[in-house]
């Protein structure tokens, strides 16, 4: 991920060591690892839907000793005298837009990369930007692609099996570019399922309709499939908004809706709303 703009500076950096990593995706998919770091004798607390830093040793491009990027806890759990944290880790490339040349992305090939007992140093960790409703009748709407899965399934477990008898609607719409990248509703790892019997919560999965398009288009075309219920959803003022995931993830949410409200002024004075009464969370990320 890019680096977060609102995450806190943080100084001290913590060793953990790479328990398990394994694909999730097939052969013919971008790449996605579910990574498990332990940390022994863990310093903080690190509760799922938070995030990490993890801080890759230089040099690197430009000079800089060190390369930091941000990812969100999937999963945590205690371990042997400390606990055990699990991230969901896209292999990235980027193309140079001078050279047209291809590169690694340093973090994610840096995790990806990381064998078996292999040390990683991490930083953090530091608050999750989505703020969980203290009346359990809010409505929540989830909206995410690719890794932004991953802290709604931190932020499905906190309401539904940390704090329980959830009474609000909630909906998660999620882009994937096939339906073997519908990461954590895979065959591979269908943990979403145990919440497919909450009387509130329904997901709905969306992949891209031709091989040219993204998740970020899956998103849009899924979208506008339910753009009725998702705009009577958000005129109710106990509704609560979480995008994460590719920055098309707002792209997608901003088209579908400027048409549903008449006018792109009309949505964004709605979203603006949104954002003043703190019924917005976003973690977005090129």
């Amino acid at each position: 991920m890019n680096p977060i703009p609102y995450l806190p500076g943080r100084t001290e950096t913590h060793t953990a060591t790479v328990r398990d990593s394994k694909r999730i995706t097939p052969k013919d998919a971008d790449e996605v690892r579910q990574i498990v770091l332990t940390l022994d004798e863990a310093p903080h607390y690190y509760p799922e839907g938070q995030v990490v830093g993890v801080l890759v040793p230089g040099p690197h491009p430009f000079g800089n000793p060190y390369h930091h990027r941000y990812y969100t806890i999937a999963h945590s759990e205690p371990a042997d005298h400390g606990v055990a944290l699990e991230l969901l880790v896209r292999r990235c490339f980027y193309i140079d837009e001078v050279s047209g040349e291809r590169y690694p992305g340093i973090a994610s090939n840096h995790l990806c990369d990381a064998r078996l007992g292999d040390r990683v140093t991490l930083t953090g960790p530091y608050p999750s930007p989505f703020r969980m409703p203290a009346d359990p009748a809010s409505n929540l709407l989830m909206l995410g692609t690719g890794t932004g899965i991953a802290p709604f399934r931190a932020l499905l477990r906190q309401i539904y099996r940390s704090r329980g008898g959830w009474q609000g609607v909630v909906r998660l719409y999620y882009g994937a570019k096939t339906g073997t990248e519908l990461l954590y509703m895979n065959e591979l790892n269908n943990d979403l399922a145990q919440y497919y019997d909450e009387a509130t919560f329904q997901a709905f999965q969306a992949v891209r309709r031709n091989m040219l398009a993204d998740e970020g288009d899956a998103l849009r075309d899924g979208l506008a499939d339910h753009v009725a219920d998702i705009w009577h959803l958000l005129q109710a003022p106990n509704t609560h908004v979480y995008l994460a995931g590719m920055h098309k993830v707002a792209a997608a949410l901003d088209e579908v809706l400027a048409r549903a409200a008449g006018s792109g002024e009309q949505w964004q004075a709605l979203k603006q709303r949104l954002i003043e009464e703190r019924r917005w969370s976003e973690l977005t990320y090129h």
